[in-house]
């Protein structure tokens, strides 16, 4: 295993909201992991990788920029092996992963994607929705504004036009789902998958777990939740994930939100090993596919 050079790429603090310290703290224990096992790893920042580029030939990162994305598309069409690859990164974009999901039948919120100039009341009516959610389009979420919680389509058709005056062109309005608020967190094709309540725990990321608030700890089925979350990242193109859904009283799961490479926070030590296994597991796919 001494033969693989790593080049781990840290993501930039900006794209690291309240939780700068969290994303370093898993980014380190994986490639300390990856040590462990042989590999040398060699760590930048996202300026860095930038500015001067990376020669090796396998990069993990947490990257978040634009310019970083489009870097690392660059470098998997050479033929490196990338994780999360660029263009799963950028497949969690709202808009892309909205369209994503609900192509693949995957459980989510039934959904508009708008202009922020144009008219959404009379939309937002004939689709039925009172209560809504919306999220910038183009991007992930870098503050708090960036996602908003409406009561109804006057007030939906106010903060639309405070994004377009923030320069933001296209947003998704997802349905409000009444039900317990979960987060979870997973690795593409290994058994590790954690979940738990993050109102009921403090864990917080912009406050609008308040929204849902406190669970009242509905029956799901687990292992489903599990599938669903790992069809998702199959289609999404991400290995290292984690994201958010709701359980109602029925015990329906809908994904409400699936991120690249989150902090891990609440299991950062129990996830780590099974991230670096699974970077291990494609850089030897990865070899075997160029030598056929």
């Amino acid at each position: 295993m001494a033969d693989i050079v790593i080049a781990g790429v840290m993501r930039a603090g900006a794209y690291s909201p309240n939780h700068i310290g969290n994303d370093t703290a898993i980014f380190n224990a994986v490639a300390e992991h990856l040590r462990k096992r042989g590999c040398i790893v060699n760590v930048y920042n996202e300026d860095q990788f930038n500015k001067n580029g990376v020669e090796e030939r396998v990069i993990m990162n947490m990257c978040r920029e634009q310019a970083s994305i489009a870097k690392l598309q660059r470098y998997e069409d050479e033929g490196r092996l990338v994780i999360n690859s660029g263009f799963g990164i950028e497949n969690c974009t709202r808009e892309r992963m909205t369209r994503i999901l609900m192509g693949n039948n995957i459980p989510y919120p039934e959904s508009l994607i708008v202009n922020t100039d144009e008219a959404v009341k009379p939309l937002l009516k004939k689709a039925g929705f009172q209560s809504c959610w919306i999220k910038r389009g183009d991007f992930h979420a870098m503050h708090k504004e960036d996602v908003s919680y409406v009561r109804h389509a006057e007030e939906a058709q106010e903060v639309l036009q405070e994004y377009f005056f923030r320069g933001i062109k296209r947003a998704v309005i997802n349905k409000h789902l009444v039900g317990d608020l979960i987060k979870f967190y997973g690795v593409k094709d290994q058994p590790f998958f954690f979940w738990f309540y993050p109102f009921d725990q403090g864990h917080s990321k912009y406050g609008a777990e308040a929204i849902n608030g406190k669970s009242n700890g509905f029956s799901f089925d687990v292992d489903e939740m599990k599938r669903i979350c790992q069809q998702a990242a199959e289609e999404l193109n991400v290995v290292v994930y984690g994201g958010d859904c709701i359980v109602d009283a029925e015990g329906k799961m809908q994904i409400i939100d699936f991120n690249d490479w989150p902090s891990f926070a609440p299991c950062r030590n129990e996830a780590a090993p099974y991230i670096a296994k699974a970077i291990i597991n494609a850089v030897k796919k990865h070899s075997e596919d160029r030598r056929r």
